[in-house]
């Protein structure tokens, strides 16, 4: 029986040494779908059918049961309920990167922590450099964020010769990019706040304690205490997204049951559907108990963190982000005040922070912390391909357009630093693709270093 426990652990294996492949396949591939839908959102908002674009996103959509009955435009339910997926799949990277990925050590943490606090730091001061007004610095936020699905499908076009290690590397900074976006929007993008709703939030988060005790297995059963989190965040007044990485946050990183114990009960369900299978009665429902128990054990076998991840991960990738671009990037050229002051300083201000300040930040956080010794450089990166990285960190997009709508009341200032957003990511990943070329061609040895 070891022998085949053995046997059967190798594929399992590697099944979650692959799941950072899948992670980074799908990461990439959903960069097209994103690239499409904010085309279209930009071509449809300022089509003859413009009016249709504007009209669909105001369309009322009420929710809930009883008293708790939430009534709001669709938009609404697109960058605040929907995205509060995308934000527990966040949360669960995080949870799963803290437990054994890139941030499980302060030495593995280090470089991607201390690159991505200069990627923040940097695109902040140049935002605050081109606006000086109390109501324009609230978007200082916008260029610190970095968009992983556009930065690894800018990767995936560059091929084969990109180094795991560069890939690992930029992913860690988006995650800790992420992390702190989500601090930023917790702490400077949250007004209001009630403790009526931190009680209801904190009575959900019991519900998942009390679930998770209990002994709940499918995800689906969280589903009621995470709304109630939801709604105690959206009552209190802090983003109700951020229930998604609460949740996120709580999810196991451990199966329930040892690894060991698990592939045992399988290959026990295995051989037991064999004999049973061979015997002559004829009657296919002794199949359903041991092909049901093989089930359980299978879906046990991934820790929790992982097994949501990977459910949700693809539905956020190719629906949620797309959606969330299609609903956010339709910016009316015709509605812009390209004459104000204002919305000229909030334009440049975002740009050049994506496209200079970025990069600059992550390369100049990063080589301080190697030359001071808190950090090393990965075996396979060298500094140009940190380059690499902090070019690619300037592709903001989703992150970036989500904290512009929570930064302004003005339309105009909000369709301004959307349209920066657009350009400046466009003009990092197009620098990205060219200068990374150039790069890798350059370490192959076609070019003179």
């Amino acid at each position: 029986m070891h022998r085949h426990s053995s046997a059967a652990a190798k594929p399992f294996s590697g099944r979650i040494f692959s799941s950072l492949e899948r992670f980074l396949h799908v990461e990439a591939a959903s960069g097209i779908v994103l690239l499409a839908a904010a085309v279209l959102a930009l071509s449809w908002a300022n089509s003859p059918l413009a009016s249709s674009y504007e009209a669909l996103w105001h369309t009322p959509f009420t929710i809930g049961f009883g008293t708790l009955i939430v009534a709001q435009p669709l938009h609404f339910w697109i960058n605040d309920g929907l995205m509060t997926v995308f934000f527990l799949v966040v949360g669960l990277e995080i949870r799963r990167e803290m437990h054994e990925g890139a941030l499980s050590s302060v030495r593995l943490a280090a470089l991607p922590v201390a690159a991505a606090l200069g990627g923040i730091l940097v695109p902040a001061l140049i935002y605050l450099a081109f606006n000086t007004g109390p109501l324009l610095r609230r978007g200082w936020a916008i260029p610190t964020a970095t968009d992983i699905a556009f930065a690894l499908g800018v990767l995936a076009i560059l091929g084969a010769r990109v180094p795991p290690a560069l890939r690992v590397l930029l992913l860690a900074l988006a995650i800790v990019d992420d992390l702190a976006a989500i601090l930023v929007i917790a702490f400077f993008y949250s007004a209001g706040l009630a403790p009526a709703g931190f009680i209801v939030a904190g009575l959900g988060v019991l519900g998942v304690l009390a679930f998770r005790w209990l002994g709940f297995r499918h995800a689906l059963a969280y589903t009621l205490p995470g709304f109630i989190v939801w709604f105690g965040f959206l009552q209190a007044g802090v983003h109700p997204t951020l229930a998604g990485v609460v949740l996120g946050l709580l999810t196991p990183v451990a199966t329930l049951r040892g690894r060991q114990v698990l592939l045992t009960t399988a290959n026990q369900a295995l051989e037991e559907y064999r004999e049973r299978s061979q015997l002559a009665t004829g009657n296919p429902h002794e199949l359903v108990q041991p092909v049901q128990q093989l089930g359980r054990a299978q879906r046990e076998m991934l820790a929790p963190v992982l097994r949501v991840e990977a459910t949700l991960h693809p539905w956020v990738a190719y629906g949620i982000m797309p959606l969330f671009a299609l609903a956010n990037a339709g910016v009316s050229l015709q509605g812009l005040a390209f004459g104000d002051p204002a919305s000229r300083a909030v334009s440049a201000g975002i740009a050049v922070a994506l496209v200079v300040g970025k990069p600059l930040g992550i390369v100049l956080a990063a080589w301080l912390a190697v030359k001071s010794g808190i950090a090393a450089l990965p075996a396979a990166v060298n500094w140009r391909g940190l380059l690499l990285v902090g070019l690619l960190g300037g592709i903001g997009f989703t992150m970036s357009i989500f904290i512009a709508n929570l930064s302004f009341a003005d339309p105009g200032l909000v369709a301004s630093a959307k349209l920066a957003v657009l350009i400046g990511s466009a003009v990092a990943g197009l620098s990205g693709l060219l200068i990374g070329r150039w790069i890798l061609q350059s370490e192959a040895g076609k070019l003179p270093p």
